[in-house]
Parts: C-alpha cells; structure tokens; sequence
C-alpha cells in the first residue's frame, strides 16, 4: 500500500539507498485464535513494512480494530491487545510511511461501513491511476478520510451498483490499474485477490480447520500452517464462515509478471517466491555474477545483511574465501532516520564497522544486492579503504537499477538514481571502488529458473532494470503532461 499521490519523489526515504517494500499481509479466516495467529503472522512479515501495523477483526457480529504507529510487538504483544480483537476472521498489516503518508488515518487494514455491511482491506502494492479515480469519485461526492490509494477499492465498492459483494468488489477491481494483492473482510467471509499480473506475492495456507493468507510464506512457518500454494495471478479465493473455499478467476488469464526483485531483496531467505526458495535463489544470482565478473581477491565479503546469500554463491562458483569483513550492529536504528548529511553518515559507521584485521592489506570484493543513489555503497567502499584493504572491488547482484517503481516499492525519482544518472564507469568513480559490475538482466533470469528473459513476454516485473512497464502509469501521464503544460504554456499554438 502506498499513501500519497505525488509521482515526483513517493517514496523516497532520507538515505534512499535501499529499495524498501511497502508493507506485508496476513489474513485467518475461521481460527480460534485469529487475532493471536495475525499478530504472529505479522511479525515474520516485520520486514516488509517496520513504520505501523493494524489488525482488524470480525467475530460474526462486529468488526474491531486496532492500530498503531511503530512495530508489531509494541502494538500487539500483550494480552490486553489481543483480548480487544475477538473473532475467528482476521486480517493485519505491516506498513512503512510515506511522503505525506504518515499518521493513523492511513495505516491497515482500511474500514467502511457500507450498506451492505462492514469491510475491511489491507493492501500491498500500488494502484497506478488512483489519483484519476480519486478525482472522480470526489467529483461524485466522495469523502476520503485517508491519503491512501487502498481507500479508492472501498469507494469503487460502495459505489458499485452490482448486487453481490463479490460481484461490487470484482467490478471495482476492473477500474483499477497497476499492482495489488489484498485481503478482504465482509460479514460474509474473507477473500483473497491478486491483481492479473500477480505483481506483488500473495500465497495461501492451512492451519488446522483455519484459512490462512500472507504475503510470504515464512509466516506460515512461524504461525505453524502448511503452504498450500500461491494465489495465482488475477485468481480471488473466498473462504466463508462454513469453510468452503472458492477460487474465481473474473479477469481471465495473463502471462504473470511477478516482481523479480522478491528474489533480489525484499522477500525473507527462508521464504519460497515463484517455485523457489529465496535464499537458493539469492546464492544463484551471486554464481551467476561471479561467472560473469570475476576478479582476483583474497576475500568475497558480503554488505550485510542483504548481501550474505548472494556472497556464498559468488565465493563458491569463484573459489574466492567468504569472509566478514563487514559486522553489522544489529542496535542501530535505520540510517534514513537521521536528519542532515552528517548525522546519516556517521549512521552508516555506526551500523556497518570494517573488521580491520581481516582486511587490511587484502583484495576485497564487496557484494551487495543494488545500488541505488550510492551514498552507501561510497561509504562502505571508503570504510574498506580506510581499513586498510589494498583494492575494493563491488560486484552487485542485480543489473542497474535505472527506473523508478509505481507499483509498491520505494524508489526515488529517476534523476536520483544514480544508474539513470551514469553508465558503469561514471558509477565505479563515483563509488570509489577498484572496479564495478552488476549481474545482467539474463543472468538474473537464469538464477531464478529461466533460460533468459523473452523480451516479447517477460517472466517477471522487471521495470526498474528495463524501464519496461507491464501496465499503465495513468497518473505518472497525468503528472507529466501537467508538468509540460505549466513549463511550456504555449504548447498548443506551437
């Protein structure tokens, strides 16, 4: 779920050098213990969104809600939280904030009640014409009491002149564009839906008699459910209070685009994405890239923590020694916390520490998992050199990262990334490294189960590699034609 409609800069975080998920799911539907069972599932998701968390629950009466800002355990660990949230249906959320984004009002799962009864949702991804679609239906005298895109599904909900809500929900879903995977509450039961493409991950479990969804398969392991499997591309899966669950597909079949970055970096290691385990599929990538960039050195060390898998399996495929030269303090809040270009500097030092006397005099090769603006990637280089290494190579296990994402990940605007910026030698300057390479786009692909991508039907979401966008950017349009016409306000006569 992202919050806010500006298309110049949506997600930008102070630091900017990490692309950040944008929040995690989890649902139950028919459990003792829904709430409890969320609330565990949540924090396996912590993750994927560390800003708030929200859980709603339905005990066949009534909804209850509870939210809050900050992470999982200071919002649901108690008894008296749980106690608050009866029911055997239940769904969470995980978020990070975003510009204009912070604040109670936007964070999951969003509530209405409609004519038909309560509803509830909790979203990952982001609706690519939800400024369009807001601007309408504030036209048609809509009140939203949130900057969130999520918000626009329950408006084209109640608006919806079909009878069934399944029916209102699906008719809703065919007005919106881009990606989404959400978790439904009505009176009448729960439903799981994925957008066409499957763009953002959703997979679906057994607990016993309860249904359960989340955006990982590590909460299931956590929760202790068995994965049952993903729910596919354009597929709704409703569970009602009998336990009866029927899989619809209304918006036909698509060749899926899920995003390949899950593989990359945002997903858990001990998740499976796509028909792979995510670590395995992290350690190929960093074979793949040591086939393709390999160099002399004495030590392969990874940037941690992202970095680890992807390490192992260049220091395997290059027979090149896995060290630590790099020790993360586990203590340190996130860089992008601090205020001014000082304070965020000494935050990477605080958070990564060189281990001096294994570096010193030695040839490193740092592998990390993308380069994004490259303030950190500099730091981290400088800290090697500093520690004495005799070269610092970087070698990254994903190609550049030139293009912005609108669908639910937080990339800076495309002038900020420093691959849109400059081409590879430019970057390993302005790094400072002895040398920089990226895996290729094939070679990614390769790691994670395809010969190579199709370029007339990609696998995967590969958009902010290629710049090719699997569906319309209708207010990234918008946005830029205002932008044409309030710098050249004569156009049209030209």
């Amino acid at each position: 779920m992202t919050s806010s409609m500006n298309w110049t800069n949506p997600f930008l975080d102070a630091n900017g050098d990490k692309l950040r998920e944008e929040c995690g799911v989890f649902g139950a539907m028919n459990a003792t213990d829904a709430a409890a069972l969320t609330a565990l599932g949540l924090h396996a998701l912590q993750h994927r969104g560390q800003e708030a968390a929200g859980i709603t629950s339905y005990d066949g009466a009534e909804f209850f809600s509870r939210r809050g800002l900050g992470h999982v355990a200071e919002n649901f660990s108690s008894s008296e939280a749980i106690a608050d949230l009866p029911g055997t249906m239940a769904a969470g959320h995980v978020r990070y904030s975003t510009t204009g984004g912070a604040g109670l009002r936007n964070v999951q799962p969003l509530y209405a009640d409609l004519a038909s009864g309560g509803f509830a949702v909790a979203h990952n991804g982001n609706i690519s014409n939800a400024q369009a679609l807001r601007s309408d239906l504030v036209r048609r005298g809509a009140i939203f009491q949130s900057t969130s895109d999520t918000e626009v599904i329950i408006h084209l909900v109640a608006t919806s002149r079909y009878p069934t809500m399944i029916d209102r929900l699906v008719d809703a879903l065919r007005m919106v564009e881009g990606a989404y995977s959400l978790i439904v509450m009505t009176p009448e039961g729960m439903i799981a839906c994925r957008d066409p493409l499957g763009i953002r991950p959703l997979v679906m479990g057994r607990r016993g008699d309860a249904v359960v969804f989340a955006s990982e398969t590590v909460a299931f392991d956590v929760v202790g459910a068995e994965f049952t499997r993903e729910v596919e591309p354009g597929e709704l899966v409703r569970v009602d209070f009998s336990g009866e669950v029927e899989s619809l597909h209304p918006f036909g079949r698509h060749n899926p685009r899920p995003c390949i970055f899950e593989h990359v970096y945002f997903s858990r290691p001990d998740s499976m994405f796509a028909g792979h385990t995510v670590y395995e599929a992290r350690k190929a990538i960093g074979q793949q890239l040591a086939i393709e960039n390999p160099v002399d050195a004495d030590f392969v060390v990874p940037v941690p923590d992202s970095g680890v898998p992807a390490a192992i399996g260049y220091a395997q495929q290059s027979g090149v020694p896995f060290e630590l030269g790099i020790i993360r303090s586990h203590y340190v809040g996130r860089t992008f916390i601090q205020p001014s270009d000082g304070a965020r500097n000494s935050g990477v030092k605080r958070k990564h520490n060189a281990n001096r006397g294994l570096v010193q005099g030695k040839r490193i090769v740092l592998i990390d998992d993308s380069i994004v603006r490259g303030t950190t990637s500099l730091k981290i280089v400088e800290m090697m050199r500093d520690a004495g290494a005799s070269e610092v190579h970087f070698r990254v296990a994903s190609p550049p990262t030139a293009h912005s994402c609108f669908y639910g990940v937080d990339t800076p605007e495309r002038s900020k990334l420093l691959a849109a910026r400059m081409d590879i030698e430019a970057m390993r300057d302005f790094i400072k490294a002895d040398s920089l390479a990226f895996v290729s786009i094939d070679g990614l692909y390769r790691a994670v189960g395809a010969a190579r991508r199709d370029n007339s039907k990609p696998q995967f979401c590969d958009a902010c590699f290629t710049g090719d966008y699997p569906t319309s950017l209708t207010d990234l349009s918008a946005s830029e034609d205002k932008e044409a016409q309030l710098s050249f306000p004569d156009h049209k006569a030209a």
